[in-house]
């Protein structure tokens, strides 16, 4: 999916009890590999979630009461694309829907100002869809679609970030 940004859309509220926290570096593989699994991602070692953290520009978290319950990541080439990775929300915070908002428009608004023209894109389930319509993505633009391939050789095979999440791409420009 891929937005067109709109500016139009007023800044959602963090509801109370919760913080928003930008993480310029990589910390706390093991707990963002929990909150991935709470929230249906496969199975990963938390090696390759660090690994997956160190190689993006940066994170934004969400914690209530000290403990994680929303994240985004993001990887861009600076120039010309940026990717939304792992969006997610624990599924039993009662606004899950509201703090899915303020991790989008907060990535977003980031993201215009650090690498203004953009592409931006990102995998999303069905559920993720509404919350990103909202702030301008849209579905397979011009007929683009996502396609993934799994480089691993047969008897190694772990599955991917992408593996389990069926179109479609969002995309946007900045």
């Amino acid at each position: 999916m891929m937005p067109y940004f709109r500016s139009s859309n007023a800044a959602p509220q963090l509801p109370e009890g919760y913080q928003l926290q930008w993480e310029p570096l990589p910390t706390a593989a093991d707990e963002v590999n929990r909150l991935l699994q709470s929230c249906g991602a496969p199975n990963r070692c938390d090696s390759r979630v660090a690994l997956a953290l160190e190689r993006s520009a940066w994170s934004l978290r969400l914690h209530k009461a000290n403990q994680l319950v929303g994240f985004l990541r993001v990887t861009s080439d600076e120039a010309l694309n940026a990717n939304l990775w792992d969006l997610v929300v624990l599924p039993d915070q009662p606004e899950k829907q509201k703090l899915l908002e303020v991790l989008v428009y907060a990535a977003l608004n980031r993201m215009r100002k650090q690498w203004p023209g953009c592409s931006i894109s990102l995998a999303a389930g069905e559920e993720l869809i509404p919350v990103l319509e909202t702030y301008g993505f849209i579905s397979d633009p011009n007929g683009i679609r996502a396609m993934g391939l799994d480089l691993k050789q047969e008897g190694e095979r772990e599955k991917t970030s992408m593996e389990g999440l069926e179109p479609p791409t969002f995309r946007t420009g900045i």
